[in-house]
């Protein structure tokens, strides 16, 4: 039997053991992007089906915003990236928002957003609040103001009008002082006051985020549930 060098079985060793460990690694690491993206589409693995777009007291909201703000454009579950502009390089702060949505959108006839309504549940989970908090503070720091409404307790429409109105007309010239209550019909709201500012100064500026911004960036991946 031939004496077995040491050295030459040590060198062997080390580089079995480095060639075991470059295979493990190469079996954990994720798949290029190119590869996700050529990966068999979901829709081989389960149906999806359809549901409704607004909860029982998000219509009822939607239709109580309607008639206490006429003139004005309701939108409803719109997603925080579409009407909120950040640099493009900013992807993992896109990715955060992409999946908030805005409950109604008050705006006027430009599209321009001028106020939010968060209809919160009554009970809500520790997550849910904290979105909603998150949600809120982005909203705000926007210079979009922010109202939130309880679905079981929602106000009826000349309370929701005399929430909205001030917050309309913040930082405007002062009107003339309010008359005192009378049986007198409810003043016409002053639509022509608040939407005079229209942003036509500021059209491309204020242009909606485009849909394709997202395309490029890669979707977080879905954790299995256990």
């Amino acid at each position: 039997m031939l004496p077995v060098d040491p050295s030459a079985a040590l060198a062997l060793a080390t580089a079995l053991v480095l060639l075991l460990s470059l295979f493990a690694a190469r079996r954990r690491r994720p798949p290029p992007a190119s590869a996700r993206r050529d990966a068999p589409d979901t829709l081989q693995t389960f149906a999806p089906q359809p549901a409704r777009v607004l909860t029982v007291a998000e219509r009822q909201a939607h239709t109580l915003l309607r008639q206490a703000m006429p003139g004005y454009l309701v939108l409803a579950q719109v997603p925080l990236s579409r009407f909120l502009s950040v640099p493009a390089r900013q992807g993992e702060w896109l990715q955060r928002i992409s999946g908030l949505s805005a409950d109604l959108l008050l705006c006027d006839s430009a599209s321009r957003v001028l106020a939010v309504i968060d209809v919160r549940p009554l009970r809500l989970s520790d997550n849910s609040r904290r979105r909603h908090e998150r949600m809120t503070t982005l909203l705000r720091k926007a210079g979009i103001k922010v109202l939130s409404w309880q679905e079981d307790a929602l106000p009826d429409v000349t309370t929701a009008r005399g929430q909205l109105l001030p917050l309309l007309t913040a930082g405007k010239a002062p009107r003339e002082a309010a008359a005192p209550p009378t049986s007198r019909p409810m003043p016409l709201i002053p639509i022509a006051e608040i939407l005079a500012d229209d942003g036509s100064d500021r059209e491309d500026a204020m242009e909606p985020v485009p849909s394709a911004l997202f395309d490029d960036l890669e979707p977080v991946p879905v954790q299995p549930r256990r």
